[in-house]
C-alpha cells in the first residue's frame, strides 16, 4: 500500500465517502447533535464533552493518526446532491491487523432521516471492495446486536454470515449487550 489513506475519497452512484480532518469538527458535531437520541440505543454512553467542537476536533486528529498508522480507516458519507453541506453517516474499518490475520472490525452509522433508502448498503459495498482489493484484507468482522434488525439485513445482503453470538460483547448505552458476530471473507485471496 503505497498511498496516503488520509487522502482517500471514494464515490458511489449517490454518495461521496471521504476521510475528514480536524477542520471538519463542525460537521461531526452537527451530525451527532442531530442523531443524539437515535444513536443512544446503539452506541456507548457519551459525556457532555463529546458534544463540543473541541472534542470532535481532537477525535478527528487522533483518528487521522491511526489512519496514518494503517490501524483504522474511516470515511464519512455525503450525498452527492448536497456536496459537503452535511454528513449523513460514517463507516469505519477498525482494529486493522496485517500479517497472518489480515482482518478488521466494521462499524457504521447513518443519519436517522436517511435510513431505509439504501445508502448504507451502497456505501458498504464500496468500502468492502476497497478493503479487499486496496487494503488487501481477508476478513471483515461486524458485531451487531440481535435487536438491530435493519443492520443485520444490510450485512446479510452483502454476504456476511453469522459465526455465533458473543455474550455481553460490548457496553452499549451503559449495558453489556450480546452481539452476533457477522463475518465476510475475501474469497479471492483463497
Amino acid at each position: 500500500m503505497e498511498f496516503d489513506l488520509k487522502q482517500v475519497q471514494l464515490e458511489t452512484d449517490r454518495l461521496i465517502l471521504k476521510v475528514l480532518d480536524e477542520n471538519s469538527a463542525g460537521l461531526l458535531l452537527d451530525y451527532y447533535e442531530r442523531n443524539n437520541e437515535f444513536l443512544k440505543e446503539w452506541e456507548p454512553v457519551r459525556d457532555s464533552n463529546f458534544y463540543t467542537i473541541a472534542y470532535q476536533r481532537e477525535a478527528l486528529y487522533k483518528e487521522l493518526s491511526k489512519i496514518s498508522d494503517k490501524g483504522t480507516f474511516r470515511v464519512w458519507l455525503f450525498k452527492k446532491e448536497d456536496a459537503f453541506s452535511g454528513t449523513i453517516g460514517s463507516i469505519g474499518l477498525n482494529n486493522i491487523v496485517y500479517g497472518a490475520f489480515l482482518s478488521c472490525h466494521l462499524g457504521y452509522k447513518l443519519d436517522h432521516e436517511e435510513i431505509n433508502q439504501g445508502y448504507m448498503t451502497e456505501a458498504l459495498y464500496k468500502i468492502i471492495e476497497f478493503a479487499f482489493t486496496t487494503l488487501e484484507l481477508h476478513r471483515i468482522e461486524a458485531n451487531i446486536r440481535p435487536q438491530n434488525v435493519r443492520s443485520m439485513r444490510v450485512v446479510e445482503k452483502l454476504g456476511f454470515y453469522n459465526e455465533g453470538l458473543a455474550k455481553k460483547y460490548l457496553r452499549i448505552n451503559g449495558k453489556w449487550e450480546d452481539h452476533f458476530h457477522m463475518v465476510l471473507l475475501n474469497e479471492a485471496m483463497e
